[in-house]
C-alpha cells in the first residue's frame, strides 16, 4: 500500500458528503466558505465538490474551501477530464498539496459526450478516455509540476473501469449502488486501494415524504447507462426495478431517521468501503447544510 493511500485513509475519516451546491445556481464563494466551515465544525472531515463543464472549476473551489477551514480535507467528485489538460490537473493537484499537505484527493471522471462537446472534443469511449487521461497526467513535461504525491482516484462504476483504477490509481469512487456492489468492488480492487463509495440521501424539510423522494431519486438513477444491467447482475428482478421495491429503494438510498441514513452508511463501510460520501441532491445550500448537519451525530458516530 502506497503512502498516499495510507494518508488519503486517514485523513478522509469514514464518512464525509457534497457540498451541497447544484449546477443550476452556483452560491457565493462567501457561501461556500460558510457552508464548508459549517460542515468542519458538525465534524465532517471531508467535504466534497463536483464539477460539469464550465461553470466554476472544481481545482480553484477546493483552494477557496481549503484557504477558508482549518482541518477539513477536500475532495473532487469528480473532477471532469474535459475540464482541463490532464497536465494541468496534475500540476493544480501537486500545488494544492503542497500547500495543504494531507488535505486534498484528486477525484476524476469522464463525463459525458455531451461534455466533450462543449470543449470541442470527441467523446470515443470512457475507459479510452480515462486510460489516456491518467497516462498522460505523468508523462514528462518540460515544466514540472510540484514534486508531491497526492491520492489519485477516479469515477468507477462498471467492471472495465473498476481494473483500470486498481492498475493505473490510487483508488474508485463508485456512486449511486448498494452495498453489494461495495463489496463486489473490494474483491475487484483488492485490499490496498481506496474505496470511496457515493451515496444517495435525501435532504429535505421536515415532515417531508422522504421514502417517495427516494423513489424519485432511484428512477433518475436507473436511467442512467448501465445501471439497470448491473443491479440486474446483483440478484434485482425486473419487477424490483419496475416497481422500485422497498428492498431496492432502502439498498441506494439513505432516507428517514439519522439512524436510518447512518444504517446504510455501516453496510457499505462493513462491505468495504473506506469512505462513504454523502451526496444530497440537486438541493440548496442552506438546507443542504442543516441536513448535514442533524445527520453528523448519527452517521459520524
Amino acid at each position: 500500500m502506497s503512502d498516499a493511500i495510507r494518508s488519503a485513509r486517514r485523513a478522509l475519516g469514514s464518512v464525509g458528503a457534497f457540498l451541497p451546491a447544484p449546477f443550476t445556481s452556483m452560491p457565493s464563494a462567501g457561501e461556500q466558505r460558510a457552508a464548508a466551515v459549517r460542515m468542519e465544525a458538525a465534524g465532517y472531515r471531508t467535504v466534497w465538490v463536483n464539477e460539469p463543464v464550465g461553470g466554476k472549476d472544481a481545482l480553484v473551489q477546493a483552494g477557496i474551501l481549503l484557504a477558508a477551514t482549518e482541518h477539513l480535507t477536500i475532495a473532487t467528485g469528480i473532477a471532469n477530464v474535459w475540464a482541463r489538460a490532464a497536465v494541468t490537473a496534475h500540476g493544480g493537484a501537486a500545488m494544492l498539496t503542497q500547500a495543504y499537505p494531507n488535505r486534498f484527493v484528486l477525484g476524476l471522471g469522464p463525463g459525458y459526450p455531451a461534455q466533450a462537446e462543449l470543449v470541442g472534443r470527441q467523446f470515443d469511449s470512457a475507459i479510452g478516455v480515462m486510460r489516456d487521461y491518467l497516462a498522460r497526467m505523468d508523462e514528462p513535461n518540460p515544466i514540472p509540476a510540484v514534486d508531491v504525491r497526492y491520492p489519485r482516484i477516479i469515477a468507477a462504476n462498471g467492471p472495465k473501469m473498476i481494473a483500470l483504477a486498481r492498475d493505473a490509481a490510487d483508488g474508485a469512487m463508485p456512486a449511486g449502488r448498494p452495498p453489494e456492489f461495495t463489496a463486489q468492488t473490494r474483491r475487484a480492487l483488492g485490499p490496498d486501494k481506496l474505496l470511496v463509495v457515493g451515496m444517495d440521501v435525501i435532504a429535505a424539510e421536515d415532515g417531508a415524504d422522504t421514502k417517495n423522494l427516494a423513489r424519485k431519486t432511484v428512477s433518475i438513477r436507473l436511467e442512467l447507462p448501465g445501471v439497470r444491467d448491473g443491479l440486474k447482475r446483483l440478484g434485482y428482478t425486473d419487477e424490483d426495478l419496475s416497481g422500485m421495491g422497498d428492498r431496492l429503494v432502502s439498498d441506494l438510498v439513505g432516507y428517514g431517521s439519522p439512524a436510518d441514513v447512518a444504517a446504510l452508511v455501516d453496510r457499505h463501510l462493513r462491505a468495504g468501503a473506506d469512505h462513504v460520501v454523502l451526496m444530497p441532491g440537486d438541493t440548496g445550500l442552506d438546507m443542504g447544510v442543516r441536513h448535514f448537519e442533524r445527520l453528523a451525530p448519527a452517521v459520524l458516530s
